[in-house]
This record gives structure tokens, C-alpha cells and sequence, in this order.
């Protein structure tokens, strides 16, 4: 299975489980996980989320072999994913690790609690690819982390390190790569030990801006499915898939 969902002791634990291909994302898995956050939400006994990557990453961001030739129902099924972890209720709680690319940075904006091991890698490199942010990353990322962030980690697609990222608000801890598990267990254990009710009020008022936020994720959805069928696009996804240089007459229009 491409992604394990376990419910233990009050947790929803969602594994990605492509180690093999550092976790990278495919359609099936954005539905599997939006289940699993949309029946942790509903359930009574089920106190957090947690998203956390088998192997040594949380997540290289999509699959590029099957994102190039992404049907509509596809990006639906994306589209779905987000919606389901913007709007969660319940606390979510994410464990990186090695690479956490694209997607995999975006993604952490909408989460509670994120605690990174100091060997995380993290990039936007949406430009690189010829197409635009995501996830509402160009409305939350000058927010939280400063305009000037924002635009090296968009505007570049430059990498940047787990200090970097807690420096810039989108990391909650660091800690060392042994470390992580427990650090994680001690979050998770925190949360469990408040009551279930008081954290959900909790992250409603924190979120009070989550429509502005879904509007703008919207728009930027748009502009990125017009993106997708650039021929910079194109051309990047074709030189990625068949390990060329990427012709720059033709990419840099």
C-alpha cells in the first residue's frame, strides 16, 4: 500500500510509503490520504493527524512520470487532498525528514505542528518547472515567512534548510535525525493530554481566515493549470523524463 493509515491510541498515523521513490506523490495516494483525514475528523476517539514518510523522507513532492500527463480527474483528486488537510479540524501534526520538495513544503503551511530533523531538505521548485505556486503558498508563504523568503523560495525555486525553515515560521522544532521520533511523541503526547474539544475551538479561531485563504488557493489553482499546459512546462517535464538539458529557446519564452 502506498500509504498505511493506522489509528492508535486517540492518533490517525498516515505513512507515505514509496521509499523507493522517496515517497513522491501519485493521484490514488492524494485520495487515500484525503480519506483517511476526512474519517479521522469525523471520528470521536480520534484526537490528531499525524503525516509522517517511510524510509528517509517525508516526501519528494509529485511523481513526476505521472504528473507530466495529469488527467482532470487526477487533479481533482489533488484538489480534494488539499481541501481535506486545509480544513481538518483536528490538529495535524507532520514528522520530515531528508527531502521534503514541492508539494511536500507546501503542504506543511496547513499543518499545526511540524517537527523537522536537521537533515531536512526543503524547495519549492515550481519555477524550474515552469509553472506557479500552489497550495496557496504565494498567499500564506509572504505572511508567515516575509516577502523577501518568499520570493527567493518562488521566484529562484532555492532550497533551503530545516533552520531555515524555522527561522521563516513554517517549521514548529528541529531536531536532530535520531531525535525525531520522540520529539514527535512528545508533541503528539502533549496534544493527547488537552482536551479533544478545547483544541478543535482552538484551531477554528486560530483559523479564522481560512476562506481568504481557500480563495486564493483557488485562483492560484487556475493559474496553475494554464501553467501546466505551457510549453515551458512541457519542455521541462520532457528533458526531466528523458534526463536532457532542457532547451532554453524554448523554455524561457
Amino acid at each position: 500500500m502506498d500509504i498505511q493509515v493506522e489509528h492508535k491510541s486517540g492518533q490517525c498515523v498516515i505513512t507515505l510509503n514509496r521509499p523507493e521513490k522517496k515517497n513522491a506523490l501519485i493521484p490514488s495516494m492524494y485520495e487515500d490520504i484525503a480519506a483517511a483525514i476526512t474519517d479521522a475528523s469525523s471520528r470521536d476517539d480520534c484526537h490528531l493527524v499525524l503525516l509522517r514518510g517511510n524510509g528517509k523522507d517525508f516526501t519528494a513532492g509529485n511523481d513526476i512520470s505521472t504528473f507530466a500527463n495529469a488527467s482532470e480527474e487526477s487533479i481533482k483528486k489533488t484538489i480534494t487532498f488539499m481541501r481535506a488537510l486545509m480544513l481538518c479540524k483536528l490538529p495535524v501534526v507532520a514528522e520530515v525528514k531528508g527531502n521534503a520538495i514541492g508539494i511536500g513544503t507546501t503542504l506543511l503551511l496547513h499543518c499545526d505542528f511540524v517537527i523537522a530533523s536537521s537533515n531536512t531538505h526543503f524547495m519549492m521548485p515550481f519555477i524550474n518547472l515552469g509553472l506557479l505556486p500552489e497550495y496557496a503558498s504565494s498567499y500564506i508563504l509572504p505572511k508567515t515567512s516575509g516577502y523577501l523568503n518568499a520570493a527567493k523560495w518562488l521566484m529562484l525555486g532555492a532550497p533551503f534548510n530545516a533552520n531555515e525553515a524555522l527561522d521563516a515560521n513554517i517549521v514548529t522544532y528541529v531536531c536532530e535525525p535520531e531525535e525525531l521520533t520522540n520529539a514527535v511523541n512528545e508533541v503528539c503526547g502533549q496534544l493527547l493530554n488537552k482536551p479533544r474539544s478545547a483544541l478543535i475551538e482552538t484551531k477554528a479561531l486560530l483559523k479564522n481566515n481560512s476562506q481568504d485563504i481557500a480563495e486564493h488557493m483557488d485562483i492560484e489553482l487556475k493559474q496553475f493549470a494554464k501553467a501546466l499546459q505551457s510549453d515551458s512546462a512541457k519542455e521541462a517535464f520532457d528533458a526531466f523524463l528523458n534526463k536532457r538539458a532542457i532547451n532554453k529557446q524554448i523554455f524561457l519564452k
